[in-house]
């Protein structure tokens, strides 16, 4: 089970923040705030103040016809039947799941690699979520299926309800193409099935009262057979109430099968067991900190934190494999595959059958090569380089890491769309999509720049403008930042950026700051709870490095920024007004307060502090925008939008936020989505919808002419 650690981080660090369990009203505290009412999601004051706020920002900012033009255009493009319909290969067919204007929520189908590799292939429907819809008269959004090796007939198929993190799990007969009657159910919840074999599975998941963790995640793992009810499965393992994630998973490679437990304690902070067949658990003696991958008969540890073993320190930020076997009979002799150094980190490992190859960061640009490790005891890793290595911002995948050497690789920059291609380690990638230029970039230009931040610290970002662009600080320029969870902002192609921003002449901008993983662990630690000004520091530096360089002038710079990033253009707006002509403030934490009693906010304490603690609310409150907040201050024009899905973030921080600058008579405007859980949106309409408003907005606050709109 090479990448259950990495995999149960994926489906809780979505778009940098995790997902946790929580009901969508907040915890009972005592009220002191004005605005706390607003925290009860589904309550109709609370919905009738959310509807009056919608009323008012399609009134200023849909109600034209450029705007319905710029909707329409962002809605084709996501849309499009020419975009690369990304595949995964299960058995012998190989799976996309696919969203167009006739199948709104989607259809996950099947193809043959010879079908794929043609311009426009012949597609086998598995489930048109659509249909299924219609059917029972529910609003499913697809969370993604698990497919049971090595026959890959049943299948557990996550739905969540229109688009929250918490879903449902069903079992699905791929050979009879239908649900599975009586089959493996999972109720409405946070957590997960994982296949132990045909007739088993991992449940971890709400199990009744004091089953979930403090930040509302499952604290129980049990082992569940097919046939039985689910109360009565067994307890594999039960972690604490303060722990923040737990579950188990069984790696199926053939000839390795082995069962782990992860218990994750905290945001890079978590233990890993194997457990034998007896059950009994044994502890993978490797640092909290490192994320740990086992893969056939290699354990490969990424470290966050300097690590003493074998004689020797090993650097964090470093690769380094052992031989699983031996290091849990107590040999650590590690051999290093990469360190990093003052301008690279690692992005990622990917294992193929007989290689690993390493995608390194060198100053935010990629850079792959191949690792061989021995075949025997004693032997070396062999390194290579990557025949072809492709432009622009590169991240690959294993096809079918358990019997072949075969990678996708996907290829992108600001200015070309990405690119699919199929590669086998020692050969030169074959080229199967390209995705379709949504809009005109010949006359556009991409820079690197670095800009000072206070303390010194060299800051990446990446510019994009029109070519001969005046360089008199007249030019609309939107700057976008994240700086948390160590997530990297790499060049990409965004469709909707092109088309709402850079071809009406604007330039764009994103801001490599602290907190992030662009150079890896120090990066993202270098921001962490006390320091968190560093992060808010390093974005008004590239700020003013685009004043400075004169490609705009505050009155014509707008950011924006959602989730943790949304954090960051809080404290733009409240600590920096002078800098921006507007803000977009989007799924935002922004009362830090009482962000860790709301819904998965406990989780990132590691990540903020811990309010409760008064030696931590002493460096939070001063990141903390709801707080700081000044209603005698001038601030720039401001849009909030946010979910009332949004079962990460509460929607609560923007609507607060909203409601004491709009009695405090700011200008201000706010927009709600329904549904669509913290990605905003839970079909392409509302995303298009969601997408138009923020970049009308903006071009209406910063573009001198504004006949466009």
């Amino acid at each position: 089970m090479s990448q259950l650690l990495k995999a149960r981080r994926a489906a809780i660090l979505v778009a940098g923040l995790a997902v946790a369990m929580g009901s969508a009203h907040a915890q009972e505290a005592p009220v002191s705030d004005p605005y706390q009412w607003l925290e009860d999601v589904e309550a109709p004051k609370a919905l009738e103040w959310v509807k009056a706020r919608n009323a008012a920002a399609e009134a200023e900012l849909a109600d034209t016809p450029a705007f319905k033009q710029l909707e329409s255009q962002i809605l084709a493009i996501l849309d499009s039947d020419a975009k690369i319909p990304y595949v995964e290969k299960i058995g012998d067919y190989y799976y996309n799941f696919w969203k167009d204007a006739q199948h709104q929520r989607g259809l996950w189908r099947r193809t043959s690699l010879a079908e794929f590799r043609k311009d426009k292939p012949q597609w086998q429907t598995v489930i048109d979520l659509d249909a299924l819809n219609k059917a029972e008269g529910e609003n499913w959004v697809w969370h993604g299926a698990d497919c049971l090796k090595p026959e890959y007939q049943r299948c557990l198929v996550a739905l969540s309800r229109g688009g929250a993190d918490a879903d449902v799990t069903r079992e699905f007969d791929l050979g009879a193409m239908g649900w599975v009657t009586d089959g493996f159910f999972r109720d409405e919840a946070k957590g997960g099935l994982g296949w132990i074999d045909r007739d088993s599975v991992y449940v971890f998941t709400d199990f009744g009262p004091g089953t979930m963790t403090e930040s509302g995640y499952p604290r129980i793992v049990k082992q569940w057979q097919r046939g039985t009810p689910m109360d009565s499965a067994t307890l594999v393992y039960e972690g604490k109430p303060d722990d923040m994630y737990i579950a188990a998973g069984r790696d199926h490679t053939p000839g390795y099968e082995r069962d782990f437990v992860t218990r994750t304690l905290a945001f890079y902070n978590d233990e890993l067991y194997l457990r034998g067949a007896d059950g009994k658990l044994t502890k993978i003696d490797a640092p909290n900190s490192a994320m740990k991958s086992v893969h056939k008969d290699w354990m490969v540890l990424e470290l966050r934190e300097p690590y003493k073993a074998g004689g020797r320190t090993w650097p964090a930020g470093s690769l380094i494999a052992i031989n699983f076997d031996d290091f849990m009979a107590g040999k650590r002799d590690f051999t290093n595959l990469f360190v990093p150094t003052e301008t690279s980190s690692l992005a990622s490992s990917t294992w193929t059958a007989n290689h690993l190859v390493l995608n390194v960061l060198e100053d935010v640009k990629n850079r792959l090569s191949v690792l061989t490790p021995p075949k025997e005891a004693g032997g070396e890793w062999k390194r290579s380089a990557f025949v072809d290595q492709p432009k622009g911002t590169v991240s690959v995948a294993a096809v079918d890491a358990d019997n072949n050497d075969d990678l996708w690789v996907m290829a992108s920059d600001y200015l070309n769309p990405q690119s699919l291609s199929l590669a086998t380690i020692g050969q030169a990638p074959e080229v199967l999509k390209t995705m379709p230029t949504f809009f005109d970039a010949s006359n556009e230009v991409v820079e690197q720049h670095f800009a000072t931040s206070k303390d010194g610290t060299r800051v990446p970002y990446f510019l994009v403008h029109p070519k001969g662009m005046p360089l008199d600080g007249s030019t609309p320029t939107l700057l976008y930042g994240y700086g948390g969870f160590e997530i990297s902002l790499t060049p990409g192609y965004s469709g909707a950026v092109g088309k709402g921003w850079l071809e009406k002449g604007g330039a764009y901008a994103v801001a490599n700051i602290r907190g992030g993983g662009e150079y890896g662990p120090r990066w993202h630690q270098a921001a962490l709870k006390a320091n968190r000004h560093k992060a808010y520091e390093d974005f008004a530096a590239v700020a003013r490095d685009l004043v400075a360089r004169k490609v705009t002038s505050p009155k014509h710079l707008g950011i924006q920024g959602g989730s943790n990033g949304g954090l960051l253009t809080g404290n733009m707006l409240t600590q920096y007004p002078e800098l921006f002509g507007a803000v977009v403030i989007q799924v935002p934490l922004l009362d830090m307060q009482r962000y860790h009693k709301l819904l998965a906010g406990a989780s990132w304490m590691a990540e903020y502090g811990d309010p409760d603690k008064p030696e931590e609310w002493e460096f939070i409150k001063t990141f903390s925008p709801y707080h700081l907040f000044d209603a005698d201050k001038d601030y720039p024009p401001t849009l909030f939008t946010t979910s009332t899905r949004d079962d990460r973030v509460h929607p609560g921080h923007a609507r607060k936020m909203m409601a004491k600058m709009m009695e405090a008579g700011k200008d201000v405007r706010y927009y709600e989505n329904i549904e669509g859980g913290h990605g905003g949106s839970a079909n392409n309409r509302q995303a298009a919808h969601m997408s138009a408003l923020a970049y009308t907005f903006l071009w209406n606050q910063l573009a001198d002419d504004t006949s466009a709109d």
